[in-house]
């Protein structure tokens, strides 16, 4: 069986592999190739009929991610936050209704879906992406290194890997890498692989015409955050929110009926109106996730040093939003790994 080669092989065509390909591209460099094994590019985005299941906030404060939308002529528009919002701290007792302090850092969306982003970034080089391709060795043979997939053999002068770490560490290097950063690879939480989330289009937005911001706070119910995510042109409506982990342990069908009873509660009968119904969990997701799941509620540890070096003699570097010093977990960490990436393999 024949080898493949490019000068620069990318796994993963989440944000982060994609904007080291974006740059490359930028600075002159077409002599690359992205491996990814979903059936689908994108990574943790993922939009679906207008609802963002994946990432999907920014803030104004995510420099190099804005640059990056102005770059693309993306548009942002400000999460919806008008009107009363609903905090429940004890299910037995009325909700509580407040409302947003206008002068707090707002959130933002990106138009079209945070799908957008992908679809821009990759638009000049989509030809360059091997979906449904499942990395199993990585090995440095002659000066190169050699990455055997569920397809094909390729092979490629320098290697980034922007999958997640507990992933990568499942790969079969060769020589074996440090103790050091297997040791690393594996601890390093992978952001998003514990969340379930939810979400819902509806004819119209009736929160809205309720006095209602759409969005529910409380840690005890099925429903742990919800959010108003009609899209920019306000001719798509929805909800978007986060399931409460305790209902993965029922049956699709239970956990459904207690997220629709527990909305109904709060928003009224209209909340069995809606059009279209979407969950994605994502520790059932083989692509982010594995049976190492831990769940962690205080803000992980991200960017370790060790990240910022190469392995197997100066040819494997490791990327992604968990190896970002800053903005670790965010799709600003993302960019930033991956411009990151892409600088440290012009200077090669």
């Amino acid at each position: 069986m024949s080898t493949i080669h490019s000068k620069y092989i990318i796994i993963g065509a989440g944000l982060s592999g994609l904007t080291t390909a974006y740059e490359l591209m930028k600075n002159g460099e077409a002599n690359f190739r992205i491996l990814e094994s979903r059936a689908l590019k994108g990574g943790r985005i993922n939009t679906i009929n207008s609802i963002d299941l994946g990432a999907t906030w920014l803030q104004n404060h995510h420099h190099y991610l804005r640059q990056l939308l102005d770059e693309l002529n993306l548009q942002t528009f400000e999460q919806y936050s008008n009107e009363k919002s609903i905090l429940v701290y004890n299910s037995m007792a009325p909700a509580h209704y407040f409302e947003s302090n206008t002068n707090d850092p707002s959130a933002y969306r990106i138009a079209g879906g945070s799908m957008a982003l992908i679809n821009a970034l990759s638009k000049e080089f989509n030809t360059k992406i091997a979906l449904n391709t499942i990395v199993t060795t990585v090995s440095e043979i002659n000066e190169r290194i050699h990455i055997q997939t569920n397809h094909k053999t390729y092979s490629c002068d320098q290697l980034v890997i922007t999958i997640p770490p507990k992933l990568a560490s499942s790969i079969v290097f060769e020589p074996k890498l440090p103790n050091a950063c297997i040791n690393i690879l594996k601890e390093t939480h992978t952001w998003m692989s514990n969340a379930i989330k939810v979400g819902l289009t509806f004819k119209v937005p009736f929160w809205r015409e309720q006095g209602l911001s759409g969005m529910i706070i409380s840690q005890i119910s099925p429903v742990t955050e919800l959010y108003d995510h009609c899209n920019s042109q306000e001719a798509s409506f929805g909800l978007m929110g986060f399931v409460n982990e305790r209902l993965r342990e029922l049956t699709p069908e239970n956990r459904k009926e207690q997220i629709l009873s527990y909305l109904e509660k709060y928003l009224g009968p209209e909340i069995n109106s809606y059009i279209d119904y979407h969950e994605k969990d994502w520790s059932l997701d083989e692509h982010t996730s594995n049976k190492q799941l831990k769940s962690v509620y205080m803000s992980p540890q991200y960017g370790n040093p060790l990240y910022q070096n190469f392995f197997l003699r100066e040819k494997v570097l490791f990327s992604g939003t968990e190896t970002s010093q800053v903005y670790g977990g965010y799709m600003e960490g993302a960019v930033i790994s991956g411009m990151n990436a892409a600088q440290k393999l012009l200077k090669k």
